[in-house]
């Protein structure tokens, strides 16, 4: 089932005409079709970051969704172009490129297919190699929302063991007082830092809000940053200036300074790399 609805992500930015084209080609397969922006501000060539951006938005929207997303720095070479359903009943249109990764981990897929770029290709755009966001992905997504094709009839099934999946961090926990994670993600606009360490399990150390935390950041084996840190419900418990320990939208535990940027101030940023310690 799909609903008439394409959200579509990309690291192209908006200050040319490539997610106006992408626009046009959705709405040349179905003028009534209803098209919405994830973000088009993914940094260039950043898969791990469309990866989470898409499992941060995808489960708040209604079961039968559409997204494309098109960070491919691989275009136009031997990578699958390909069709993800999710075990929550939407649809990822995007190059097999770990694009899925964070979607296969948290949310989970049902069946990935391969798109048949015999069928599902804009017309007469067979010699143009270096726009799939447009000529593929935008086009196949279109007709895939508004019912113009069924799912099977994207192209062939795979095994799901073909997802190409980026490498991600562990949790561990350690002496019943400690937990390490990785930082996942930036809140960009603010520079927070979003672990991968949920909620329950950093709790189950038997840490309270209000309760203060000895927290670590390392990038590969060096230490980057160190210091008690209070975890809160919200910014406002601590004065201006002061660094927190919160709990995010995503329920995952969040470092920050309060009205300030803890990524700029300490330079960090995200990824496997970037490891957290929290100890009680």
């Amino acid at each position: 089932m799909v609903n008439n609805m394409l959200v579509l992500q990309t690291d192209f930015g908006l200050q040319d005409g490539a997610v106006a084209a992408m626009y046009g080609v959705a709405l040349g397969v179905n003028p009534e079709l209803r098209v919405f922006n994830l973000t088009h501000e993914i940094e260039t060539y950043n898969i791990w970051n469309a990866s989470y951006r898409l499992v941060q938005t995808l489960q708040y929207w209604p079961e039968g969704t559409v997204f494309v997303s098109v960070v491919d720095p691989g275009v136009g070479s031997e990578r699958k172009s390909v069709v993800a359903k999710t075990k929550d009943g939407k649809y990822i249109v995007t190059p097999n490129n770990g694009t899925l990764t964070h979607i296969h981990l948290n949310i989970g897929i049902e069946e990935i297919r391969e798109i048949d770029e015999t069928k599902n290709r804009l017309p007469y755009s067979n010699d143009s190699y270096t726009f799939h966001g447009r000529d593929i992905y935008a086009f196949t997504g279109a007709r895939l929302a508004s019912g113009v094709i069924t799912y099977e009839e994207v192209g062939p099934k795979l095994d799901l063991e073909e997802i190409s999946l980026l490498k991600t961090g562990e949790i561990k926990v350690e002496n019943d007082n400690t937990i390490r994670g990785t930082i996942d993600i930036l809140d960009v606009r603010f520079g927070n830092l979003w672990t991968n360490i949920p909620k329950e399990d950093f709790e189950k150390l038997g840490i309270k809000y209000g309760d203060t935390v000895e927290l670590t950041i390392n990038h590969d084996s060096r230490k980057v940053y160190s210091s008690t840190v209070k975890y809160v419900k919200s910014f406002s418990e601590v004065n201006t200036g002061a660094t927190l320990l919160y709990v995010n939208s995503l329920h995952k535990i969040g470092v920050a300074i309060n009205q300030g940027s803890f990524s700029k101030a300490h330079q960090v940023d995200s990824g496997y790399q970037w490891k957290v310690e929290f100890k009680k």
